[in-house]
């Protein structure tokens, strides 16, 4: 079976940056694969075209440019807030927040802390590397209904049934 829309994909990863060839994360690392929704733009849309097509046991390496990934950075996005934004007073350069945005959630890192106001960046901490991937792809099947209809893989133990029939009450 090969990687196709509709279908759940189980691989490792290795993220490095290909300015300095910094590790940026590894699957294999934490023990714990990526399982995602092909075609439903659950990871980043250059390497889901990259995959389109590959088998279980495929060996990859892929390379993105920032448009093909996490995006260009955009200065208009770095911006000063106040103080009072923040749900913490012991504010330093470096810390991420998630918070809601206009497309869905999104991170928030502190670039610089004021007396009055903090110095934040909305851009994706990807947002303008160019990133190699290596991936091993080590399943593909087709997604349950209550998969599609959730828009993502279920836990694994999910009872997909109940799940179904729970969405019709």
């Amino acid at each position: 079976m090969t990687i196709a829309p509709q279908r759940v994909v189980t691989l490792h990863y290795v993220l490095t940056d290909t300015a300095d060839g910094a590790l940026l994360d590894d699957s294999r690392a934490r023990q714990q694969p990526l399982e995602y929704l092909h075609g439903h733009h659950n990871i980043v849309e250059g390497l889901e075209r990259a995959l389109e097509g590959q088998a279980a046991g495929a060996d990859l390496s892929v390379t993105l440019m920032p448009a093909e990934a996490y995006g260009l950075r955009n200065e208009a996005l770095v911006r000063e807030v106040g103080r009072g934004a923040f749900p913490v007073s012991d504010l330093a350069s470096g810390m991420r927040f998630q918070t809601p945005g206009e497309a869905g959630p999104q991170v928030v890192t502190v670039l610089e802390v004021r007396d009055d106001s903090v110095l934040i960046d909305t851009n994706h901490p990807l947002a303008g590397r160019t990133l190699r991937y290596r991936l091993e792809v080590l399943g593909v099947r087709d997604a349950t209904r209550a998969e599609l209809a959730k828009g993502h893989p279920l836990p694994p133990g999910t009872d997909h049934a109940s799940v179904e029939d729970k969405k019709v009450l």
